[in-house]
């Protein structure tokens, strides 16, 4: 008589269980809500990598790059993590600004893949060149900390503020030209036709 009542559990218990798991289901706002907790704790780290590049920050740089670190530069330049460090102390990058807001970040259990935007701005020579791009860092949660293992980059544009007013300068107080015609006098006429008498002239009597 105990064997029944175990079986009839045993065939309950998936139904208890589907039951359980919609009543906790993902919906869209819970999603988003999700993805904007998620996106605010990787802006944190983005933005703390930004200070630490400006402010030439070695240990705040460590404290964020791990061990295993690979960076891809927008120019196809692999380096370590220890090749990024030794670059604070090189002049030939200052003083620089930069600019990274996360658009997106997917968190797979230890590993967080973030995506976004970039805005540098470094000197060079007497100009000021502004690089604007996108990002992907992959993340691994290393304790309690997130460190970055991968970086890459690419340049959607690049130019000096001087260039970018130029470009916005209407042209507007510019003549009209159709193109392909010609403003010479000699082009635009067709020769006048011929007459009869002046294709077939007569001989002289």
């Amino acid at each position: 008589m105990t064997r029944f009542p175990l079986f009839l559990i045993v065939l309950c218990a998936p139904a208890a269980l589907l039951s359980a798991q919609s009543s906790v289901a993902v919906t869209p706002a819970t999603a988003n809500a999700s993805q904007s907790v998620e996106i605010k704790e990787m802006q944190k780290l983005e933005d703390q990598w930004s200070d630490a590049i400006v402010k030439r920050d070695q240990y705040g740089l460590e404290l964020l790059l791990s061990p295993l670190y690979v960076g891809i530069s927008a120019g196809g330049e692999v380096t370590t993590r220890n090749q990024q460090i030794a670059q604070l102390f090189q002049k030939t990058t200052d003083p620089l600004t930069m600019e990274q807001r996360v658009i997106s970040a997917r968190m797979l259990g230890d590993v967080a893949v973030v995506n976004g935007t970039y805005i540098t701005r470094r000197k060079t020579g007497s100009d000021t060149i502004e690089e604007r791009g996108i990002f992907t860092h992959v993340y691994q949660r290393v304790r309690s900390n997130w460190l970055c293992i991968n970086s890459q980059r690419t340049i959607v544009a690049e130019e000096s503020p001087s260039k970018q007013k130029a470009a916005k300068k209407s042209n507007a107080e510019l003549p009209f030209h159709v193109p392909f015609i010609s403003k010479g006098s000699d082009s635009t006429k067709q020769p006048p036709a011929q007459t009869d008498t002046q294709a077939n002239p007569q001989p002289p009597q």
